[in-house]
């Protein structure tokens, strides 16, 4: 599992301080990381990743502390997608997928035949085979973020940190992102994911965390974290909620225009 204990952060002329007591993400599950904007869900997201270095507390990767691993340890165990993607080199889509394998490649740096049979796996994961030949600077905002997932697919990790990965996608791409999610976690990897759609996280998550304000405001099933009275504390009197016709997941649905009374 990763661990997180006594994290604190904040961020100079902000008056805003992220506290996370104590918080894991076990192999095998979901976790959806829902919350209003503001409520520091990147930032955590970031602490976890060993990408920010929080004022206190401490990160274990599996028993060991994640600031103790070297880079390519670190991203054989933990695999990382920013909200926002960028390349330096206008790349072929297989070229930056291939560039995932860096943890794995021995020697020259050549890639091997498990190298491939790991790339053309996240290719057809992602949906990528019919454009693996085609350049960054080709694809749409929502292929280019199945592309970056591709790659980060093709390091293999035990976990996997997303944020905000469905921008950009289609209805379709997301629905079938989040069930790509739920399958990987299915085959036992860890998946912590950042998003604003409450409702896909609702019905694939095994565990929902809502921040609010830098803190953990409510951690557990979907069903036990968004009820009526904690959805309407964080999100205000402009949404309702309901119930998925087949999985009974909760939902929540926007108020519909009320016209003033003349």
């Amino acid at each position: 599992m990763i661990e997180l204990r006594d994290i604190t952060h904040r961020f100079p002329g902000i008056d805003w301080e992220l506290n996370i007591p104590e918080l894991s993400l076990m192999a095998g599950e979901v976790l959806g990381i829902i919350g209003p904007n503001g409520s520091g869900k990147t930032t955590l997201l970031q602490i976890a990743a060993g990408l920010l270095a929080p004022l206190g507390g401490r990160i274990r990767l599996r028993g060991r502390d994640l600031k103790g691993l070297d880079r390519r340890t670190a991203a054989q165990e933990l695999g990382f997608l920013p909200q926002e993607l960028s390349s330096e080199y206008d790349l072929v889509v297989e070229e930056l997928v291939g560039m995932g394998r860096y943890p794995h490649v021995k020697g020259w740096g050549r890639l091997g035949g498990d190298d491939r049979a790991a790339i053309d796996s996240s290719l057809d994961l992602t949906g990528m085979i019919p454009l693996r030949g085609r350049r960054l600077s080709q694809l749409s905002g929502g292929e280019k973020k199945r592309a970056f997932l591709a790659s980060v697919l093709a390091q293999q990790p035990r976990f996997l940190l997303l944020d905000e990965p469905t921008t950009a996608l289609d209805l379709p791409h997301q629905v079938r992102f989040f069930r790509l999610l739920h399958r990987l976690a299915r085959d036992g990897m860890g998946i912590a994911v950042v998003t604003h759609d409450v409702n896909l996280a609702s019905l694939y998550a095994d565990q929902l965390l809502l921040l609010s304000a830098g803190r953990i405001l409510s951690l557990g099933q979907p069903q036990q974290v968004l009820t009526e009275e904690r959805v309407s504390e964080v999100y205000g009197a402009e949404v309702l909620m309901g119930r998925h016709p087949e999985t009974q997941r909760p939902l929540v649905i926007a108020r519909a225009v009320q016209e003033e009374a003349e």
